[in-house]
Formats: C-alpha cells, structure tokens, sequence
C-alpha cells in the first residue's frame, strides 16, 4: 500500500471519529500481510508441512484506543461500519466482523487485556481469493485490541488467532495462515512443520516472478466443503489406527507403504484424501530442496503433480482454476503453476520468468474470460515480512521472528 493510503486512514481516522480522535489519544496504523501457499496444501490440520510466504498486499487499520469497552471499524471503501461491546460479544453471525471478534474472545480466554477502539481499515487484499485475509484481519485485530504488540510470542499468537478462527467462526483451519500472516520475511516462503511447529526460511527461486491469479470465482471456508474435508481425514486415521495402533494420530504418521497396507480397510474417498495428503508432504520436502538449488524443471513438476492430487484426489479444484493452470501451461516463460489455498475457487501461484509476466498476464487476460465468462486478476507480489506497525508509526519495529 502506497503512502497515499496511509495518510487517508489517519485522515479518515479523524473526520468518522472525531469525538475520540479531538481527545488526544495517540493511535497507530497496523500492516498486516495476506500469504500465498506455494506448495503443501491442506496438510496443515493434517499436521504436515507447508510453505507459504507472506505477500505485500495487505490490511492496514488505523485505530485510536479509548476508555470505553467498545470496538467500532469502518471501511475505508465503502463506509460500512461494524462493531461489538467487548464485555457482551455475541456468538458469530456470519460478517467479516465476526474475525475481529472472534479474537477479542481468544484474547479474553487467554486472560490477555483487551481494549476498545475505534477504527478504518484499507485492504488491496482481494477478499474471498484463498489469498488469507480472514488470518489478515485477525492479526490487525489482535495488535488494535491490545493497543500495540500483543504481549505474548508470535507462534503464541499465531495459535490464538486460528483459536479464534476454530472456535469462534466455525472454520477449523489449520496454523499455516495466521503463522504466515505472523511469521513473514521478506524475499523468502517459510517452511513449517504443523507438528512440531518447527520451521525456517527458504529462499524463493532466484529470477523468477511470483504472480497470482485471481479466477474471479470467490469462496468461502467457512462453507461445509473444507469442513468435510478435514471430517475425511480424520476417518481415514481412525480407519488406519484401528489396525495399526493408537500411534497414529494424524496422516503425517502415515508413509506411503502403511497407506497402501491399509487401502482395504478405507472407504475410496477416505483413501484418495489420505493418498493426497501423504504424497503432498513429500512434494513440501522435494519443492524446499528444489528451490534451493534453483531446480526449475523439478518445481514445474512437483507444482503440476500437486495440482492434479488436489483436482483428482482432494477435489478441491474447479473449471476456474483448471483454467488458469491450463493457460500458464501454454505461456512460454511460465516455470510452474498450481492453485493455491483451500481451493474450490479463489486463485493459483505461478513462477514465471520477468520477461515473461506480460505475455502470460495478456494470455490469462484474453483466455480466462472466453473459457469462463469470469473476470480474472493478475497480481505480481513480493514476499514481504509479517504483521507490524506500518512504516514511519511510532514505536515501529521490525515484525517479530
């Protein structure tokens, strides 16, 4: 976001609140990034590995504390406004709201002070794209309620964000979200292990562009379709542990020769889910070491493998997003591309060539539309650092790692 923005958040700030704002209380303006997912998709809650990479489209909210115990944000787009009393949160009704919310309860159970504001918020994070502006907003939230930075550690944090999102919004969403949204350094994807919640940098492929695609069809997780895939899962554990003892907990303590061992004892879609998930895992390991050595042969494959498990195997693809990965597969210069998210709409990562990010922008712009009658976004981010104080705000700090 551009310091144009920035200045019409604070300018904003002070003409829709201008009781709170004309009795001196000192605000701040926190950014707070959405995340794109190269590779290792719906392994999360599958205690697996991922690797996302914060993106620089983003949340910013302006906020100013004040003395009372109530929360009131107004969009900057639009000038719609919602809000709640903190002492009285009621149960989620359905509203982007409801993610602001959600923490205050979080940070309430977890005993962490939580005050009321009043606040703007811009995003250039397109919503309902599967680009994580729910964590987005979640994090901005936990920084405007606690008045600055929450006093606890980030993955501390990053865990009571999807708390929240669990049990409060009804998602349950695994950790790679608000891990990323919290966790994110600039130039590089962050390799997670959603057990041990180990992780580390690595470095993105040297030369290569990173595009997102927009297909124009929005989702919704909070839709009984990521629900039911997690419900999938879970039976194909119970289904392998009834043989294999109560050491399995999760798919990530299933191989491949276990899974294959016990496919007699699966339903087919238990199967293909747990088939996915396993091979998954490996494509993270096998992406990390490519991409590190500058592989781009092996990228493009494993990115191609892992979008047909999620199209054939997890089905979580759609027409629109077989689309732009069948438009990239034809564009000279295009390394890899797969969708990215939860899937079922929303949007792919590509890596693409800098000499080659105009033509494939012209050919998803030109072919898109005519195979889908939807209007698509091409969106050239950076991996940028995680949640913080925007440039230049008081107290300003370098995000957390």
């Amino acid at each position: 976001m551009t310091t144009d923005t920035v200045q019409d958040l604070e300018t904003a700030l002070d003409t829709r609140f201008p009781d709170v704002v004309d009795r001196g209380a000192t605000g701040a303006i926190v950014r707070s990034p959405g995340r794109v997912n190269l590779i290792g998709e719906h392994t999360d809650y599958n205690e697996g590995l991922v690797m996302p990479a914060a993106i620089d489209r983003e949340i910013r909210v302006a906020w100013v504390p004040t003395d009372d115990r109530r929360v009131e944000i107004e969009l900057l787009a639009t000038g719609e406004r919602a809000g709640f009393d903190l002492d009285a949160i009621r149960p989620a009704g359905g509203a982007w709201i409801d993610y602001v919310a959600g923490v205050a309860w979080a940070l309430s159970v977890a005993g962490v002070e939580t005050h009321g504001f009043r606040a703007v918020l811009a995003s250039d994070l397109p919503a309902g794209a599967g680009l994580s502006s729910s964590a987005a907003l979640e994090l901005a939230a936990a920084w405007a309620l606690s008045n600055g930075r929450p006093s606890m550690p980030p993955m501390d944090l990053a865990r009571l964000a999807q708390r929240a999102e669990n049990e409060y919004v009804g998602v349950r969403c695994g950790l790679m979200d608000q891990f990323s949204v919290v966790h994110g350094i600039a130039g590089s994807a962050l390799r997670l292990d959603c057990r041990s919640l180990d992780w580390r940098p690595v470095r993105l492929p040297a030369g290569l562009a990173l595009v997102v695609c927009h297909s124009g069809a929005r989702h919704s997780l909070a839709g009984s379709a990521y629900n039911d895939r997690r419900a999938d899962c879970e039976r194909a554990v119970a289904q392998i542990a009834d043989r294999e003892g109560d050491a399995i907990r999760s798919l990530r303590d299933v191989d491949d020769a276990m899974l294959e061992r016990n496919r007699d004892r699966l339903d087919d879609t238990a199967y293909r889910r747990a088939r996915h998930i396993v091979d998954e895992n490996a494509r993270v390991m096998a992406t990390e070491h490519a991409f590190e050595t500058d592989d781009l042969n092996a990228i493009g494959r494993l990115f191609a493998a892992s979008h047909a498990s999620l199209r054939d195997l997890y089905e979580v693809s759609s027409d629109a997003l077989d689309s732009l990965v069948e438009i990239a597969s034809g564009v000279d210069g295009v390394v890899a591309a797969r969708l990215t998210g939860a899937g079922f709409a929303g949007c792919t990562v590509n890596l693409v060539h800098p000499w080659a990010v105009a033509a494939f922008r012209a050919a998803v712009e030109r072919e898109h539309p005519r195979r889908t009658g939807l209007t698509p976004l091409v969106l050239e981010v950076e991996a940028t650092d995680g949640v913080g104080l925007a440039t230049g705000q008081p107290n300003g700090a370098e995000p957390d790692r």
